[in-house]
């Protein structure tokens, strides 16, 4: 037989899990929806600066469509390395291990080719802060 205050008596950690399940589920949801919008954001950011070193890229190698002797060999073979760099950056794969020394060899590339013609161009980034108004 029941006691009859037994209900009285698991009132607390009745409570306790009906909380605890909420919570769960509230914070699964939110949790969600962040991480899409933070991978959204940061989606955006990698493929503004792919972007911007292909523009890179195509430029000089148009120049040197039109002018093969423009640059010397060595940074032809640079723009190479880039082009070869952009194209083997896994986009369909961000949990690839490889994405950070990929792009920290193409920002490396990309700075060296910069010197080697004594242009002071950089990738600027995406507007940080108040800068960045925008919510997806």
């Amino acid at each position: 037989m029941e006691d009859i205050f037994d209900s009285s008596l698991n009132l607390e950690e009745t409570h306790f899990n009906k909380g605890f399940d909420e919570g769960y589920a509230d914070g699964l949801s939110s949790g969600k929806d962040e991480g899409r919008q933070v991978g959204l954001k940061h989606g955006f950011e990698v493929g503004e600066e792919l972007g911007f070193y292909r523009g890179c890229i195509d430029v000089w190698n148009s120049a040197i469509r039109v002018d093969p002797t423009c640059f010397s060999s060595r940074i032809q073979k640079s723009i190479k390395t880039m082009d070869s760099l952009v194209k083997k950056y896994p986009t369909w794969d961000p949990e690839n291990e490889s994405v950070d020394d990929v792009m920290d060899s193409l920002r490396l590339k990309f700075r060296s080719v910069c010197a080697s013609l004594n242009v002071k161009l950089e990738y600027k980034g995406y507007p940080k802060g108040s800068d960045a108004n925008m919510e997806f």
